[in-house]
């Protein structure tokens, strides 16, 4: 199970990077996949209007968040 909680938080640093580099210029690799995050998620609340970069931020360190305890968990 640490395996798919590993790859869910690497595609959340990802997601939160590129929305990040897509929010300051563009970013054209991979843009439906890893700006999904910027493109229909931050737009919908209303609270992160205003903190879109913030916002990507904080979801790329949520990520490695996860990917950290992943890491750190006891095999079962």
């Amino acid at each position: 199970m640490r395996k798919p909680v590993q790859l869910l938080g690497i595609v959340m640093v990802l997601q939160g990077v590129s929305g990040a580099i897509d929010h300051l210029a563009v970013q054209p690799f991979f843009g439906p996949l890893l700006n999904f995050f910027n493109r229909f998620v931050v737009p919908r609340v209303d609270l992160l209007a205003g903190y879109e970069l913030f916002a990507n931020l904080i979801l790329a360190v949520l990520g490695f968040v996860v990917v950290t305890v992943a890491e750190r968990a006891q095999p079962s």
